[in-house]
């Protein structure tokens, strides 16, 4: 494990010596914000439910957010109590605010790929381009995430990979109780 902090510190600290850039700084600290809480998520997800064309899909997101939230940021961040990179090493400078919870997984990452996988699952045809662009979105949150430097890669990815899990559960659980139903 050792080995691997090591090689994701060389990783953030390239970003932070040759990737990040002032003008760069304010739009990454803006997609990292849509993270913050799930706020922006949770947000589309309760517009998405007001409207009866869209309902089934606001429920579904949030759904997810709530399956995702439970396992990272009330299971595995208290498990795993693993440090903030900052925390860890002194060569790297946050630039927002310092987190007081654990690092990994990336929360911001899970929320964003359990909203957009849903979409990318759920949605028909013909509006699976806005699932993919909440799916830009995602990766987009979490490589904010390693470029303001509050998390490792692996906390990023791991935070992907539940969060897309989070919705593929919920998705197939609402295909399986619509099918039970339309056999009535």
């Amino acid at each position: 494990m050792e080995a691997l902090t090591g090689l994701e510190h060389e990783i953030l600290f390239f970003i932070q010596e040759y990737i990040r850039e002032d003008w760069l700084d304010g739009f990454m600290k803006a997609i990292t914000f849509l993270g913050n809480g799930g706020w922006f998520f949770i947000v589309l997800g309760i517009l998405l439910a007001i409207y009866p064309k869209t309902r089934t899909y606001g429920f579904l997101m949030l759904a997810a957010l709530a399956v995702d939230a439970v396992i990272l940021n009330l299971g595995l961040k208290n498990l795993v109590q693993r440090a903030r990179p900052y925390d860890q090493f002194s060569d790297l400078i946050p630039l927002v605010g310092r987190l007081k919870d654990f690092s990994f997984p990336s929360g911001h990452s899970g929320c964003a790929f359990a909203a957009a996988g849903v979409l990318v699952l759920a949605l028909p045809k013909g509006r699976k381009a806005f699932g993919w662009g909440m799916l830009v979105l995602a990766l987009s949150i979490g490589l904010s995430r390693l470029y303001v430097g509050v998390h490792f890669p692996t906390d990023v990815l791991a935070g992907a990979v539940i969060g897309f899990l989070s919705a593929l559960v919920v998705v197939i659980l609402y295909r399986r109780q619509e099918r039970k139903e339309g056999e009535r």
